[in-house]
């Protein structure tokens, strides 16, 4: 693989077996909106979607057997009206992909650019033939705005007749999933028609929700490059705009449309319809004389500057390198540092999960994000926040003090209606917490802390402390709760929840001691402080003494062993072929917990402690979860199994490109994607934030003769290369008199703008033997080339 095509991925025709997939892996988004990588004629089609972040649709929970404090609706991510369509017909004859006659066929995702560009010549199935090209983007630095440019050329000798249409439709036919709680739930023409008009190649289509009473408005306008003879038309409908063109092609000629299309959601309550039409329709003008060409150097411009600090550069593996690109494309590409909002699980690049937002943001994506762009960590943090009165109420119907986080939402409300996995998993409120003292020790962002960060904190601590009980020994227990790991539910003294629930409690009381003021408006008082400390300090982290391992929950390692031998291939995901009773009374691990726990909180562990742990845990975690490979990957890179190190890392990385889960039609797994980038910079390149101190243990694996990594820290960009000999530290930006310290292998280490550092590899501790996997969960090998 060339170096330059580590910034591309391509599928060409052998690939129309599996248009879900490249749909999202070919989506495109700046954070507001995502369109999904469907074709521009949008047929065929795995899933269409046109989406806007916090527009969405409710619908009713049924339970077969109510009760108290069940969620009652849903809210359901739907496609705003799509506006990257532009249907071509040829002869009279539909373009389309399974019909006539494909000579060449590829679409192109460019990490650099941000484009997805198009090439493919057809043949109609009356023998005319037509080479188009297409260029798409939707825009980073201009929120509402997406655009398409789409050309048409005659292929041989003779003149063609086309028609081609620029479409907007609204409530398009989205296919129903296998029934799979993975998948989304579909809600058939969720919206309802209030604006539609359109003349002269311009229009615009206003939409309403019924339940969550949102207004959506999408205007699109257009250049037009079209040869003499050609006839122009308008027609729109209360679902659909259609711009057209019709005429004859002849051979040297070329038929070019600009489309610029601009998107606005609000609630109801806030923009009447016809103001939000003429907004949108203001906006996408506005676009339109910017120009499409600038618009592609903006994009550029905006990647530009993001993988200046971004770029992760790996030599030995060119498949890996292009994988780690795509992982860190898709994360900066899925938020936005203005406004309060955050990232859904699946970003805007599919409506698997109903397009909520789960721990997973918090849990992955922001920490990365903290280091890359934490401006976006910031905005999403805000976004809880404007969320913590729902959180609050939660907690009050709960009888709970402080606030409870919904485990899946969209609205800010609790959505899951299967709550020993929703209601149950608590530890989303560490989460958050997690997020933001991360996000203040790697940013020094005080104001933050004062202000949205404190309050999250304090919600989420005084949860923690009221929930917890005391023993008669003395010991802090928290019991009743699912932790990261959902083939076990309504355990007690969740290890992964408390060790995160002491780093709450820890972090609101120094965080409340270091803005007293602000603490005080609060009602927060030295003796509540006091409190938080002492049941932080006196969190009980169960543990087996006969096996020497600590337990993911109380009397973990003495449930019966599952059978692994008895599987085969066809029997996993586990939660799809046995019933919870099953998974949740046994030693089998959907995804990492205790070993998550290990990589979060590393100081609550001894290093042999960590090797014991990981070792226990990892013949017994099937990853039926895209989440759990990463965690393994970072702690085997620690305790020093490199090659299984490197083959999870490969999992995680190429989960989507390669779709290993056979879920990324739904859209892409951010938090895998997150995971892969974790693995790099805190696997090998030993990174660990503990008490706002910045370290590095790094190792380099066999297979890799090069890595290369930056970050953001302190408002300074830090680039880290390794190489089999040293790691070198630099700060490319900084004036000469900036001083950034580290440490690396446990010896400080200043940094200056002035020079770079150089330090020996440590070396790598011996572990042993591999640990086993269970039977036929290994990842596949790739550490041995």
């Amino acid at each position: 693989m060339r170096s330059d095509e580590n910034w591309l991925v391509r599928r060409t025709a052998a690939d129309s077996d599996r248009l879900g997939e490249t749909e999202s892996v070919f989506a495109l988004s700046n954070g507001w909106v995502g369109w999904r990588g469907t074709l521009d004629e949008g047929e065929p089609y795995g899933m269409p979607g046109s989406y806007l972040n916090g527009f969405y649709e409710q619908r009713e929970l049924s339970y077969p057997e109510d009760g108290y404090a069940f969620p009652q609706r849903s809210d359901t991510v739907v496609s705003a009206p799509n506006a990257a369509l532009i249907r071509l017909w040829v002869g009279g004859d539909a373009l389309d992909l399974r019909t006539g006659t494909l000579r060449a066929h590829e679409r192109v995702l460019d990490l650099r650019a941000g484009v997805v560009r198009r090439d493919t010549e057809w043949i109609s199935p009356a023998g005319h033939g037509v080479r188009v090209r297409s260029t798409r983007l939707v825009s980073l630095p201009r929120h509402p705005i997406a655009a398409v440019r789409y050309e048409v050329e005659p292929l041989g000798d003779a003149p063609v007749e086309l028609r081609l249409c620029s479409d907007v439709q609204a409530n398009e036919r989205v296919p129903e999933r296998p029934e799979d709680p993975r998948a989304a739930s579909v809600i058939r023409d969720p919206l309802n028609a209030e604006v539609h008009r359109c003349d002269g190649g311009s229009g615009v289509l206003v939409h309403r929700t019924d339940r969550s009473a949102q207004r959506v408005a999408v205007a699109v306008t257009h250049d037009s490059e079209i040869p003499g003879g050609f006839a122009t038309s308008d027609d729109c409908t209360a679902d659909r705009l259609r711009m057209c063109v019709e005429g004859r092609l002849r051979p040297g000629q070329r038929l070019r449309i600009t489309k610029y299309a601009a998107h606005e959601c609000t609630p109801v309550d806030g923009m009447a319809a016809n103001e939000l039409a003429d907004l949108v329709v203001a906006e996408a003008d506005a676009a339109r004389e910017y120009g499409f060409d600038a618009l592609l150097a903006d994009q550029r411009a905006a990647l530009d500057g993001h993988w200046q600090t971004a770029d992760v550069e790996i030599d030995g593996d060119p498949e890996l390198q292009q994988a780690i690109r795509f992982a860190v494309f898709h994360l900066l590409q899925a938020g936005r540092a203005e406004g309060d909002r955050t990232i859904p699980a699946k970003g805007l690049t599919g409506n698997g999960y109903d397009g909520h937002v789960l721990w997973d943001n918090e849990g992955y994506v922001l920490p990365v994000l903290t280091y890359l762009a934490p401006e976006v960590t910031r905005s999403a943090l805000r976004w809880r926040h404007a969320h913590l009165p729902e959180a609050q109420e939660r907690a009050a119907e709960l009888r709970l003090p402080g606030a409870t986080f919904p485990w899946r939402t969209i609205s800010g409300r609790e959505c899951s209606g299967y709550w020993p996995a929703g209601t149950a998993a608590l530890h989303v409120n560490a989460d958050i917490a997690d997020a933001v003292l991360r996000y203040v020790a790697a940013t020094g962002d005080d104001d933050l802390l004062a202000g949205v960060g404190l309050e999250l904190l304090v919600a989420t601590a005084r949860l923690w402390h009221g929930f917890g009980y005391w023993s008669d020994e003395g010991a802090f227990h928290i019991t009743g709760v699912t932790g990261p790991d959902e083939y076990g539910a309504l355990v007690d003294d969740n290890l992964f929840t408390n060790v995160m629930a002491r780093r709450n409690l820890l972090g609101a009381a120094d965080a409340a001691e270091r803005h007293p003021g602000r603490a005080e408006d609060l009602g927060v008082s030295p003796a509540e402080i006091a409190g938080w400390r002492a049941a932080a300090d006196a969190v009980h982290l169960p543990y087996d003494r006969k096996r020497g391992v600590h337990q993911q929950a109380a009397g973990f390692t003495e449930q019966p062993e599952w059978d692994f031998a008895a599987l085969t291939e066809d029997d996993y995901p586990l939660l799809l072929h046995f019933p919870y009773l099953e998974l949740y009374r046994k030693q089998v691990v959907k995804q990492a917990d205790l070993v998550l726990a290990m990589q979060r909180c590393p100081g609550e562990f001894t290093v042999e402690e960590k090797r014991r742990n990981f070792a226990y845990y990892q013949a017994r975690t099937v990853r039926d979860s895209s989440l759990s490979a990463a965690s393994q990957a970072v702690l085997a890179a620690e305790v020093g199994h490199l090659d299984l190190a490197y083959d999870l890392f490969a999992e995680a990385a190429l989960h989507d490109l390669a779709d290993l889960g056979d879920k990324t039609s739904d859209g892409l797994h951010l938090a895998a994607l997150a995971g892969a980038w974790t693995v790099v910079v805190e696997g090998f390149g030993g990174l660990r934030d503990q008490r706002g101190e910045l370290s590095f243990d790094p190792r380099l694996p066999a297979r890799l003769d090069r890595l290369a990594f930056g970050l953001r820290w302190r408002g300074q960009r830090l680039r880290v290369t390794l190489t089999r000999d040293e790691a070198r530290y630099e700060l490319p930006d900084a004036a000469p008199e900036v001083e950034v310290t580290l440490r690396h292998a446990g010896e400080p280490v200043t940094i200056t703008g002035r020079t770079a550092v150089t330090r020996p590899m440590p070396p790598v501790p011996d572990p042993g033997p591999e640990p086993p996997s269970p039977a036929g969960r290994r990842p596949a090998r790739r550490s041995a080339g």
